[in-house]
């Protein structure tokens, strides 16, 4: 008798357990993860513009992200990058290097082609 007391006892302690592990299962809510908004493509060309200035060796002296401006230096020539969002919600782009004569005549160039290839083109 004793030993099926126990084993009662034991199937209701077994019971006990089951029940709270389904109840606090239960109890439990998934919710679907909030899809982040993708970047705007002022923000793309942005971040792309200034990775490609760096790509080529420009050092970045000022970013004024407000005007759209980026302003930097490699060696001797001064290298001015704009953004501009344009109407129809993209952004335009100009990449322009000056210097003095004889300097590096396709810093532009360069940066435009990694520009490019940051931009997945």
């Amino acid at each position: 008798m004793r030993l099926y007391a126990a084993m009662q006892q034991y199937r209701r302690w077994i019971a006990v357990i089951v029940i709270s592990s389904l109840a606090a299962l239960t109890g439990c809510v998934a919710y679907e993860p909030v899809p982040a908004p993708a970047p705007s493509p002022f923000d793309r060309s942005w971040s792309a513009a200034l990775g490609a200035a760096q790509d080529e060796g420009v050092r970045i002296a000022s970013e004024d992200r407000a005007s759209g401006v980026i302003r930097g230096f490699r060696d001797e020539q001064e290298v001015t990058i704009n953004i501009r969002t344009q109407a129809d919600g993209g952004a335009r782009v100009e990449i322009s290097a000056r210097g003095p004569k004889g300097s590096d005549p396709g810093l532009a160039g360069r940066i435009s082609r990694a520009y490019d290839r940051r931009m997945g083109r």
